[in-house]
């Protein structure tokens, strides 16, 4: 069934892009998914009420609010230990993902780069052919701006320019930061 606004081919693709990735985070090595499991987990409400609970109990233990349990941290030196510990393995964790994560987003952007460049590719040569078709028929064009959009994009030199931009923002910051 077709998604109202969507054409059958958008559809196609969501469905092609979205096995895919259940392929890929299949495929994943076992660390990275045990990773990817607690960083969920660490990420979830279910988790900040799960220590809410045991970090609260862990004080008002050590504070003598409860008879019935000995103090076994009274200085909460234990407490500090673990919970540091513990931060070290989160944010490892945390770090695991964001990498595998950064390394999607960077094969993303290679692929809509080299789609935006196809497609920059396919356009100027349709409107190369719009160009000549007006030609044969007699139709003047006059714009200069369609001369310009006749020659392909060469995205060594944007990115080259980007890249001269930048370092001239950079010396420039430089510069008034001293």
């Amino acid at each position: 069934m077709i998604e109202p606004g969507m054409t059958s081919t958008l559809q196609a693709n969501i469905a092609r892009l979205t096995d895919r990735a259940a392929r890929e985070k299949a495929a994943a090595p076992w660390p990275a998914r045990v990773a990817d499991h607690i960083t969920g987990f660490t990420g979830s409400m279910t988790f900040v009420l799960l220590h809410l609970v045991v970090y609260g109990l862990w004080v008002v233990a050590n504070l003598g609010w409860l008879p019935a349990v000995p103090r076994f941290d009274p200085t909460f030196v234990i407490l500090a230990s673990e919970a540091s510990v513990e931060a070290i393995f989160l944010s490892t964790f945390v770090l695991i993902s964001q990498n595998r994560m950064a390394a999607a987003a960077d094969r993303r952007a290679d692929l809509d780069l080299h789609i935006n460049l196809l497609a920059e590719h396919e356009l100027t040569r349709l409107v190369g052919l719009v160009a000549r078709v007006a030609a044969a028929v007699g139709v003047p064009i006059e714009d200069p701006a369609d001369q310009e959009i006749q020659r392909d994009v060469a995205p060594e030199q944007v990115l080259d320019a980007l890249d001269a931009r930048d370092h001239s923002a950079a010396t420039a910051a430089g510069r008034d930061g001293a």
